[in-house]
């Protein structure tokens, strides 16, 4: 932790502090969020993130509203890519329920659903996927986002985030998690019985 409330990570070249924000009086998370840090944090992530993915010769970059936007703006832009596919976890009309699969995110606590939109579905099947987040922390958005891109026959390569947090991502993903490249890590901190926040990585 650097200045108080807050811990200081690196991002690929970047450095970042970020808000320390309890999820629960056990758990508390540094909160890394992707759209508040900038066009220019951005473009440079999206670009060091390709660079990582680019040896699996992605077709397709797929990602996860509202915080992976950016991202998957930027890595597509940097991969030389013109199209993106971004799933979604607020119901819509036209997203339906054909395309859904049950999500829990660490920082909203209550069962979801990931939608896919039917009509781009067509833009994922047979293709090279790289599914990319700000962050991977339980690994659940994740593993829903891949389970999503094959139900419709795309073809996952690789993951790739700013961050993981923790490490309890790696089971949720299985075999997964070995093609998982990112710019960084980060703990999530538990409380002592002292009151003190303590990094926990594993």
């Amino acid at each position: 932790m650097d200045r108080a409330g807050h811990y200081r990570t690196t991002v690929g070249s970047q450095t970042v502090d970020l808000p320390l924000v309890p999820l629960s009086d056990e758990l508390t998370i540094a909160l890394l969020i992707c759209v508040d840090l900038g066009v220019a944090f951005a473009a440079t992530a999206g670009r060091e993130l390709a660079d990582h993915l680019e040896p699996f010769r992605p077709e397709l970059v797929v990602s996860v509203a509202t915080m992976g936007i950016p991202l998957a703006i930027e890595v597509t832009r940097a991969l030389g890519l013109d199209d993106y596919v971004i799933l979604h976890k607020t119901p819509k009309t036209h997203l339906g329920e054909s395309l859904a699969e049950p999500v829990r995110s660490i920082t909203t606590g209550v069962p979801q659903k990931l939608r896919m939109d039917p009509d781009r579905a067509e833009a994922v099947r047979g293709r090279r996927v790289v599914v990319v987040d700000d962050v991977i922390s339980t690994g659940a958005s994740t593993r829903a986002a891949l389970a999503l891109v094959r139900r419709v026959g795309g073809r996952p390569v690789a993951t790739g985030a700013l961050v993981t947090e923790g490490s309890g991502w790696r089971t949720a993903l299985g075999d997964d998690a070995d093609n998982v490249r990112v710019l960084g890590a980060m703990p999530v901190f538990r409380r002592t019985p002292g009151g003190a926040l303590v990094e926990v990585w594993d």
